[in-house]
């Protein structure tokens, strides 16, 4: 008895010691264990996915296909961007992991197109629709290693700050204002934005950013030129609405990225439709409508020009470009509304013809009408043109064929039936999956 008490001890340890061991494999997983292609790009599989996103706080993943062209050409872009990483130390890793021959993870992941690009944030996955040139690429990564709001302390500080960000991302600088009065909102916002705080700074960074006093808040936009101050009152909720509503400028100039930043913003949009942005009265027209955005908030002020996005702009009922400028204002998804009497711009005193335009919108005088194209959110996922066509023109010969062989040939009870059935649910799904998340 007293023997048999002796050993149940050891064998306890034993135990012990066995899941300590068991645990600390499992939760150990370094990147020696990973394949490496050139010591640059991870190479992920169905035997180190979970290992990987549970490891790495941020791993940016490629789920590629070996026969697409576009994933052949962002290859060595991600090369280019993981060296980039390694030199900096930032906590970033690339990898990439083939979705055709890994499927049960690729659909797991919701992948339906190549490439479909992923940021793994402490095992949280998230769609990347970010840039794809390499250096661009890490910039944009590095957003989200970065602190919430970094604290400046010196001129040179701000400079490097503001040079550092890069052009892809609005920079919020906060001159004399506490850190915790935007906290809050910089983790809110911290995918969409830059934020700092600065206490100490010259009267040459004053007038560098056009302030004249502090607090401010003073809003860039690299990309776009654009820069707004802010002085108050600094409570969250008049702070949310000013970050928000310089995302982007005062005129928005249409293209797939500024829709994607806009499919989360409620304002209407005014959207006006020019022949060609580049041309000089067009250039114009949009400084009237900048001029008429900054005495609107409620509303969003965008562009495009014929030339530039024509498939969009032929969405709402363009009809030649005789009718050009124009405008009218879009609710963001299927429907916009002309403004009667304004259904043409002339080219003398357009700045009078942009208030009689508003002022018939909230007068209600308007006529409501559809988008003739794809919706807004379609805009947004997909490069809509003769590639949409091709595909409607095969999904219609599929069905047609699979018409003419059920009336060609009698069915079978329990056979011909489950298999058209079959055939037409997978060719379905395969279109729907096509149209949604062709890169």
């Amino acid at each position: 008895m007293k023997a048999r008490m002796m050993r149940l001890p050891i064998v306890f340890c034993f135990s012990i010691c066995a899941v300590l061991i068991v645990a600390a494999v499992a939760t150990a997983a370094p990147i020696e264990d990973f394949k490496v292609e050139d010591g640059i790009v991870l190479v992920l599989d169905e035997s180190n996915f979970d290992s990987a996103i549970s490891t790495f706080d941020h791993i940016f993943v490629d789920f590629y296909a070996p026969w697409c062209g576009h994933c052949k050409r962002l290859a060595p872009e991600l090369d280019k961007a993981a060296a980039i990483v390694a030199e900096s130390k930032d906590a970033i890793v690339i990898a990439k992991m083939d979705a055709e021959k890994y499927r049960r993870l690729a659909d797991k992941y919701d992948v339906d197109g190549y490439p479909t690009l992923k940021i793994f944030i402490h095992g949280v996955a998230m769609d990347y629709y970010g840039p794809r040139k390499a250096d661009l690429l890490v910039r944009y990564l590095k957003k989200f290693v970065a602190p919430d709001v970094a604290t400046l302390d010196s001129d040179s500080a701000i400079k490097e700050f503001v040079e550092g960000a890069g052009t892809f991302f609005p920079i919020y600088l906060g001159f004399g204002l506490d850190e915790s009065a935007i906290s809050k909102l910089a983790v809110k916002y911290k995918k969409k934005a830059w934020f700092a705080v600065a206490n100490k700074f010259s009267e040459d960074v004053m007038f560098q950013y056009d302030f004249d006093k502090s607090p401010a808040l003073v809003s860039i936009h690299p990309t776009y030129n654009e820069q707004n101050i802010f002085y108050g009152p600094f409570e969250e909720e008049f702070i949310d609405t000013f970050i928000t509503q310089n995302f982007l400028p005062p005129a928005v100039p249409m293209n797939h990225d500024t829709l994607k930043i806009l499919k989360d913003d409620q304002r209407k949009i005014v959207l006006t439709i020019v022949e060609d942005e580049l041309e000089e009265k067009s250039r114009n027209l949009i400084k009237l409508l900048k001029a008429a955005a900054s005495a609107n908030r409620d509303l969003v002020f965008g562009y495009v020009g014929v030339k530039q996005w024509g498939e969009f702009a032929d969405s709402f009922g363009n009809n030649g470009k005789k009718n050009l400028p124009r405008s009218v204002v879009w609710d963001g998804d299927e429907e916009y509304h002309v403004v009667s009497g304004s259904e043409r711009m002339e080219e003398e005193d357009q700045g009078t013809q942009i208030s009689q335009f508003l002022e018939g919108f909230r007068a209600e005088r308007t006529d409501k009408r559809k988008i003739s194209g794809p919706s807004f959110m379609s805009f947004i996922n997909s490069l809509i043109g003769v590639r949409l066509v091709y595909i409607l023109v095969f999904l219609v010969g599929v069905f047609m064929l699979i018409q003419s062989i059920c009336k060609e040939e009698p069915l079978t009870v329990g056979t011909r039936d489950s298999v058209d059935h079959t055939t037409t649910t997978t060719t379905a799904h395969e279109g729907e999956r096509a149209r949604d998340k062709e890169d």
